[in-house]
């Protein structure tokens, strides 16, 4: 089989492959389909295009040392952004400082939000809510990214952030209250 033919194999299989049979070429198939996709995400958390990159390329080394480590209780796509969110997150906690709990205490949302109701997030529209997701925190933007648009399994989820699953439960809808109540506090149509 060339390379060409290992186009169309599916993620795990192209995985069996590089581990099971040594094909540490076909890692470059996988680096393909998921390159655009990990460089956005952290575009979208790190907010410079550059190190966006950069950390693109650290994400793909991690992945490739970490391959075997790989269950497969989720799919590769999702166990990639769960590293790759994990791999902004760390950094913004250390060099800048962002601490989520402690930001948390010192943000805390109005008791007037419990839950949002699906006639509500009917009438968000996208534009506005890829500014109010810029506004809050990285770690809650990451949370709802992860849940919402990527569809990343809580477990993965509770794992990348070293929580339970109460905690990123709570976490996923307090984030979800802050980006509802933020949205109607600027655009009150």
């Amino acid at each position: 089989m060339t390379d060409q033919n290992h186009i169309h194999l599916s993620d795990i299989q192209l995985i069996d492959l590089i581990i099971k049979e040594k094909k540490t070429g076909l890692f470059e198939i996988l680096y393909r389909r998921y390159h655009k996709k990990v460089r956005d995400k952290c575009c979208s958390i790190l907010k410079d295009r550059d190190m966006a990159e950069e950390f693109t390329l650290e994400i793909f080394s991690r992945v490739y040392e970490k391959m075997e480590s790989f269950r497969k209780d989720a799919s590769f796509s999702s166990w990639l952004y769960a590293i790759t969110y994990n791999h902004c997150i760390e950094y913004l906690r250390h060099k800048k400082d962002l601490h989520y709990p402690d930001w948390n205490r010192e943000n805390l949302l109005p008791d007037v939000i419990d839950d949002i109701s699906e006639e509500n997030m009917a009438d968000i529209k996208y534009e506005r809510l890829q500014k109010v997701l810029d506004m809050i925190h990285p770690e809650e933007k990451a949370l709802l990214l992860m849940k919402y648009q990527d569809n990343i399994p809580v477990k993965l989820i509770m794992s990348t952030f070293r929580i339970s699953e109460s905690a990123a439960k709570m976490r996923i809808k307090r984030a979800r209250n802050r980006v509802q109540h933020m949205y109607n506090q600027l655009y009150k149509d």
